[in-house]
């Protein structure tokens, strides 16, 4: 039987992505072992906190290599701080290595506006992809961070949204996903995407 992987590496919000994929009746599981992600048909990557002690974790939880693996071959979607751990770097609290899965760096949003940016901001569709499907510009998100990606290649950057500063969204190279917002805490608008991102999965099944 098939599922989507959720990473339990103890920094993720791993219940309300799990809930939400169980509300859309789509088979999930938290995994913990290599094993649970080998046999996965997706992967999630969910995150909080500050983006060392989150590498650090994953680290320590023995999933790195497994992610990476996955990530080569399997539909994978990081969420807010998991989409920043797909990329190389981070200057977030002291340079750290990511995932390196994008090129690209983490820095702290240079905005007039109060940071962290918390709550709904719309969508501004740059290059539509698989998870953009049956979303209409300007639909509303939820948002909670301070730092941003900086993709290296602008093929990458699939969402803006609009902070004082164009601030990217979502991300999306191959079968790599990357939303900076919490699809899980987005309404219609979020478990939409959530869905194109199963689809996804059943697709490779």
């Amino acid at each position: 039987m098939s599922y989507i992987a959720i990473v339990d590496y103890g920094a993720g919000n791993l219940m309300s992505v799990h809930n939400s994929l169980d509300f859309l009746g789509y088979d999930n599981k938290i995994a913990s072992t290599p094993d649970d992600l080998a046999d996965a048909s997706g992967v999630i990557l969910p995150g909080v906190g500050a983006f060392p002690d989150a590498m650090q974790a994953l680290k320590d939880s023995g999933l790195l290599e497994a992610v990476l693996d996955v990530a080569q071959n399997k539909p994978f979607l990081g969420i807010c701080l998991g989409m920043q751990m797909l990329f190389e770097q981070s200057e977030e609290v002291r340079p750290c290595q990511g995932l390196g899965l994008l090129p690209g760096s983490i820095k702290r949003i240079q905005t007039d506006y109060k940071l962290p940016q918390i709550g709904w901001n719309g969508l501004h569709i740059v290059h539509p992809n698989a998870l953009t499907q049956g979303l209409n510009e300007g639909d509303a998100v939820y948002f909670v961070h301070s730092f941003a990606a900086c993709p290296t290649d602008p093929a990458d950057l699939a969402c803006v949204t609009d902070y004082g500063v164009e601030v990217p969204a979502m991300v999306a190279r191959g079968n790599v996903f990357g939303c900076q917002f919490h699809p899980e805490k987005s309404g219609e608008v979020g478990l939409k995407i959530l869905k194109n991102f199963a689809a996804l999965t059943e697709e490779r099944a």
